[in-house]
């Protein structure tokens, strides 16, 4: 598990270098800023979890390392603008200071937005790959990212604001501000592979789960993480006046509702056998995890 995460990771973080350089940029300023956050870590989820899906149908992820690295560059610019003041207004991210206290906030946005932008050039430059295949991809990917997916998921999330919301109203509104991105990464990296129907069904439920699993961890953390772990500090979504999972039930229930959708996930992947061992071990690692 740890060497397969290391090896993914490492080729993601190699080749997110290699994607822009500030020596060729038309605006050294903006080229700063996108890879300050490009490259202050993280865990590379998203990325990897496209290639571990690939790997899971059969295919040799790390063929598409790139399309991999255009989600996280879809995944940072969303940070980017998540962090700002007429957002959630944070200071820290992943234990250094947010994109617009360094860079400003007008700098910032333009960095997410180039971000977002580019990550659609690198997919559709990628040769090698049947375009009909490479053209589903971009529409998963676009649309996860979008209105429908975690764009409209970021505004839902706005507009609860001090508001107490129902849990299914929560659900809704995680399932594509979180999920969606996470779910398009999975069945993106089973398309490029070539899953059948019944195998992509197969990822999108174990992605879906997954999804609903790691906010629910996300939304535990935010209550009794640490700040220096986590990077930023907790309590946020109190701040903030959100309901989380923690909120609308309880400490033990947000825990007890991760553990029944690890084991959906867990149990979706049963068709793939040992080939999924490493997507079972990485959902299963969620209520472990501290940041």
């Amino acid at each position: 598990m740890n060497e397969y995460m290391k090896h993914k990771v490492d080729l993601i973080n190699k080749t997110l270098l290699e994607l822009y350089s500030k020596d060729t940029a038309l605006n050294m300023i903006l080229a700063q800023a996108m890879n300050y956050s490009l490259t202050a870590g993280g865990k590379r989820l998203r990325p990897v979890m496209l290639m571990a899906a690939a790997d899971t149908v059969g295919a040799d992820g790390d063929k598409y390392v790139r399309i991999a690295c255009a989600l996280e560059m879809i995944h940072t610019y969303s940070l980017i603008h998540d962090d700002l003041p007429a957002m959630d207004n944070d200071d820290y991210r992943r234990g250094k200071l947010t994109n617009h206290k360094v860079y400003g906030d007008a700098m910032a946005i333009l960095a997410g937005d180039a971000l977002l932008t580019m990550a659609f050039e690198v997919i559709s430059s990628e040769a090698g790959i049947d375009p009909a295949v490479l053209l589903r991809v971009l529409w998963e990917i676009s649309h996860a990212a979008g209105p429908e997916g975690m764009v409209g998921g970021q505004a839902l999330d706005l507009l609860a604001e001090n508001k107490q919301i129902t849990l299914s109203e929560l659900r809704q509104l995680h399932s594509a501000k979180t999920g969606a991105l996470f779910c398009a990464s999975v069945r993106a990296g089973g398309i490029l592979a070539g899953a059948t129907s019944s195998e992509l069904a197969a990822l999108t439920d174990y992605a879906r789960e997954f999804g609903l699993a790691f906010q629910i961890t996300d939304d535990i953390l935010d209550v009794i993480g640490d700040d220096k772990k986590i990077g930023k500090p907790v309590g946020s979504d109190e701040k903030n006046h959100k309901s989380t999972y923690v909120s609308l039930l309880s400490l033990d229930e947000a825990k007890h509702l991760a553990e029944q959708s690890i084991a959906n996930a867990v149990s979706a992947l049963a068709p793939f056998g040992a080939k999924a061992e490493f997507l079972s071990v990485l959902v299963k690692k969620l209520l472990a995890r501290q940041n």
